[in-house]
């Protein structure tokens, strides 16, 4: 992996590791980067941890295993202050997301290392495939009453069109600019660590 970063800001470069080629559909193409080399390295990683922290068998519970229940209790109490009495529903795929994204951004600090969350490609889907989950999920529960969202009460008929056009690009909005916002949070921090990093290093070899 090294041989593919030579600075600080190469973390950001997506680079090609392996192609393949398939006569399906025309000319399909299939390209292994580094953004999925460490993506599955965060899953074996994520994997690995709740392997260690199974504590099923044993009476006295292991240190993996107090340090992934104290994540999950302190996750469980602020999806149920926000979601209330159905928070046990949508508690697991929540940990999930947390814990990946956790995993991923402490992987990207180590030095030379990909930042796979920095992408924007990666942040933007992410944002985008759970827009798409919750709506459908909205769809499911609340069916025709999910759409009164797009139409604030009151309103009169003739603004009605224009109303819910601005609601539902407010609403899909929300995907781009929550990808958007973990993205340059993401990449604004480890540009200033790598700018404070030469810095430092240039001020100590002057000295």
């Amino acid at each position: 992996m090294g041989r593919h970063i030579k600075g600080p800001l190469d973390q950001f470069n997506v680079t090609e590791l392996i192609g393949l080629k398939f006569d399906i559909l025309g000319k399909f193409y299939l390209a292994i980067t580094n953004i999925s080399l460490y993506l599955a390295l965060v899953l074996v990683v994520i994997v690995s941890i709740f392997y260690f922290g199974d504590n099923d068998s044993k009476l006295v519970p292991n240190k993996w295993s107090i340090v992934l229940e104290t994540f999950f209790a302190s996750l469980k109490g602020m999806v149920k202050d926000q979601i209330g009495l159905a928070y046990e529903v949508y508690l697991p795929l929540i940990f999930s997301i947390f814990f990946f994204f956790l995993t991923g951004n402490l992987i990207s600090n180590i030095p030379y290392s990909f930042a796979a969350n920095a992408s924007a490609v990666v942040s933007i889907g992410y944002s985008l495939t759970f827009l798409l989950g919750v709506t459908i999920i909205s769809l499911f529960k609340h069916g025709n009453k999910f759409f009164r969202n797009f139409i604030p009460e009151g309103t009169p008929l003739a603004l009605v069109p224009l109303l819910v056009a601005i609601e539902f690009t407010s609403y899909t909005a929300r995907g781009f600019s929550l990808g958007v916002r973990m993205f340059a949070n993401l990449f604004s921090g480890h540009c200033l660590l790598a700018i404070l990093s030469v810095f430092g290093n240039q001020l100590l070899s002057v000295s």
